[in-house]
Order: structure tokens, then C-alpha cells, then sequence
């Protein structure tokens, strides 16, 4: 999905205070590790993840991961943090996608 300006800024300025809620740690990047991720954003539909230093891949890595096996789109990287947004799927969770999806 591709977010416009607008709708980039509106999430960024909203995760201004969110703490990261998912880690990527020495064992990377795996397929169960984004069914986590996916199911958490099912839920909340916006969040940080942050790739700890001892990572065996960059913020770019997880960017492209994310991004080819999922619907999630990354709407911004700060050093090791990326910020995530995908809609979700239960109509009372789809708190955030429609005020983005009104803009």
C-alpha cells in the first residue's frame, strides 16, 4: 500500500510518543518473527520495531523483508527504528486507518 505525504506525517507525528514494541535481535529475521509482527499490527495497526546492535542485519534488510512478505508498510526509519502501519482486518481495531484513509 502507498501512503501519501499527508498521510506519512499524520502517523509519524502520532508514533512521536510510542515506545518500541518488537526487537530484532542476533537471530534476524524469520517468518514466525512477522507473523508476531503481523498480529500485533492486526491489533494496533501502528508501531515501532527496533533492530538491536547485535543484529546480524540493517534497518534496510528488515525494511525490504517487511515489505515483500507482507501488506505492512513502513512509513519511516530513524536510525535502528522503523515505524510500521498496516490496517487491520477487524472493523473495532480500525481505529487509526480511517482517520488515514480520510485524508
Amino acid at each position: 500500500m502507498e501512503l501519501r505525504g499527508k498521510q506519512k506525517r499524520y502517523l509519524r507525528a502520532l508514533a512521536n510518543s510510542y515506545r518500541p514494541v518488537f526487537s530484532i535481535g542476533k537471530n534476524g529475521l524469520s517468518p514466525v518473527w512477522l507473523q508476531e509482527v503481523t498480529g500485533a499490527l492486526n491489533k494496533r495497526e501502528l508501531m515501532k520495531v527496533n533492530v538491536l546492535q547485535n543484529a546480524d542485519v540493517t534497518t534496510a534488510d528488515v525494511k525490504n523483508y517487511v515489505e515483500k512478505n507482507s501488506n505492512i508498510t513502513v512509513v519511516q526509519t530513524i536510525g535502528r527504528v522503523l515505524l510500521l502501519f498496516m490496517p487491520s482486518e477487524d472493523e473495532e481495531n480500525q481505529n487509526i486507518s480511517k482517520d488515514v484513509f480520510k485524508m
